[in-house]
């Protein structure tokens, strides 16, 4: 009764402070789905799609006494739209979308409107993210990724230099809290219009993702009011950059000028590179909420790896430098290296899998590589999933560039534990002082118990297939006899 009352009152033309006073209280109801049928018909969401200026193509925006009501009914339709499915369906035959799209361009260049854009972006992005059929009319209709990719650039105040290349003020201020939500709304909102855009397919859909990705890289060298503002804001730029195609991310790096004072590697500014790498290990570092809050950069710094050759030899240089030390295990350390080493073996398989895939790609998916930093403990889920338990390397194509071992490692080599992956004193042979009797005792007595485990299916022995694929122990060794049998000469 109350939430009818209060629509009543608002369909009537009464004082601005009258109508902030109503669409608070209405704001607050709209928190509980119970109360919510009476206010999600056609009749009252248009109520508030008036209040809320996003009814009137034309008109701009002009009475700044109007901004607060505009906003309060912008955040009573945020509220509903979470809550009601029946609003997200009147949503879509109310046009909102286009609407909402329009009051974005009333927005451009105009003063005092910041919460207006903040609030128009959280109604796109809840839209985008509520209704499918939404998210393809923004995409295909709306031109949804060009308006809310200005709306983005327009937050973070970006100056070009060059194409694709924003200018980089080192001395420039931290955004406001404003300036920070908005970006993070566009960034939110993008994510869902840009769902399933790996593949590029014309020449303006390029440019398109490649001028993403140039603001995206101010983004990550943009800091906020906090330093929880600015993870967040990153936090969402690197969701966002998972969705730009691979081909267009080489904008991230760019030829560095010798004013510039940034972090270089072959003469590119690696500056978001190294962000990336220091937002990952902050991530690794929480040691809680991995597979939403590290797989999306770690799988992002894989694509980049095994695409750009500048930015693997950039990334490789900091996690696996050459190694020195091998006297403990590749997983002990506070290195990056061996906080990855042991995510290796995490209880997450898709944490698992994402980890070893990156050291992977750094070793250019040659297993000799992976195994000298890893040991093949750590690298047997991987290589067992990708067949590659026989040795070998990938099916990807990497350059030519060799890596080169330190003196120390060459010198370790010959007693490095090949499984564990660091060096081990050498230990005494129990068998030395047994007699043969002795040897043939204890070895048939291992054969037993593996037996018995075996005949009692607690275990199944397996071998390694020529192919580096796993088989049981029978299947492989019959193929191992076959291919010598194929391979031998004849008389």
């Amino acid at each position: 009764k109350l939430c009818e009352g209060i629509l009543n009152i608002l369909e009537k033309d009464t004082k601005t402070s009258c109508q902030v006073a109503c669409l608070e209280a209405l704001r607050i109801l709209s928190r509980d789905k119970k109360v919510l049928v009476p206010v999600t018909t056609k009749r009252n969401m248009q109520i508030l799609m008036r209040l809320a200026k996003v009814d009137t193509a034309g008109d701009p925006l002009e009475r700044v006494s109007e901004f607060p009501v505009i906003v309060e009914a912008l955040k009573c339709l945020c509220n509903i739209i979470f809550n009601s499915a029946v609003a997200q369906k009147l949503s879509l035959e109310l046009n909102l979308a286009a609407m909402l799209c329009n009051l974005l361009e009333k927005c451009k260049d105009q003063e005092f409107v910041g919460d207006i854009k903040c609030f128009d972006l959280r109604l796109l992005f809840l839209l985008s993210l509520l209704h499918t059929d939404i998210r393809s009319q923004l995409r295909q209709e709306l031109q949804g990724v060009q308006v809310l990719t200005q709306a983005l650039e327009s937050s973070l105040s970006v100056r070009w230099t060059e194409e694709y290349k924003a200018a980089e003020d080192l001395d420039r201020p931290p955004l406001s809290l404003q300036e920070t939500d908005c970006a993070i709304e566009a960034l939110k909102a993008l994510f869902n219009v840009t769902l399933d855009s790996w593949n590029v397919h014309s020449e303006n859909e390029s440019h398109q993702f490649r001028y993403m990705a140039a603001i995206l890289r101010h983004c990550l060298l943009t800091t906020g009011p906090t330093e929880d503002k600015t993870e967040e804001l990153h936090s969402n730029a690197i969701n966002l950059l998972s969705n730009v195609p691979v081909s267009c991310l080489d904008v991230l790096i760019s030829p560095s000028s010798q004013e510039e004072t940034d972090i270089k590697y072959n003469g590119m500014n690696m500056g978001a590179i190294q962000i990336l790498l220091d937002f990952m290990e902050k991530r690794i570092d929480k040691g809680s909420s991995y597979r939403e809050g590290l797989t999306p950069v770690l799988s992002l710094l894989t694509e980049c790896c095994r695409t750009h050759r500048n930015i693997r030899k950039f990334i490789k240089a900091q996690v696996l430098p050459p190694l020195r030390d091998v006297s403990n295990r590749p997983e002990v350390g506070t290195t990056v290296r061996n906080k990855l080493v042991r995510l290796m073996t995490h209880v997450d398989l898709g944490v698992k899998q994402i980890a070893a895939e990156f050291l992977f790609v750094l070793c250019k998916e040659r297993v000799d590589s992976l195994l000298k930093y890893t040991g093949y403990g750590n690298a047997a889920g991987l290589l067992a999933a990708r067949g590659l338990l026989a040795g070998g390397r990938g099916e990807h194509w990497y350059s030519d560039d060799e890596d080169t071992d330190t003196e120390e490692y060459k010198s370790a080599k010959p007693n490095i534990n090949l499984i564990t992956g660091h060096l081990e004193e050498p230990m005494p042979n129990p068998m030395d002082e047994m007699t043969e009797e002795q040897k043939e005792y204890e070895a048939m007595k291992l054969v037993n118990m593996f037996d018995k485990l075996s005949r009692d299916e607690l275990i199944k022995p397996m071998g390694v297939r020529p192919d580096g694929t796993m088989a049981p122990l029978e299947e492989a060794v019959s193929q191992y006899h076959t291919n010598k049998q194929d391979s031998s000469d004849s008389d």
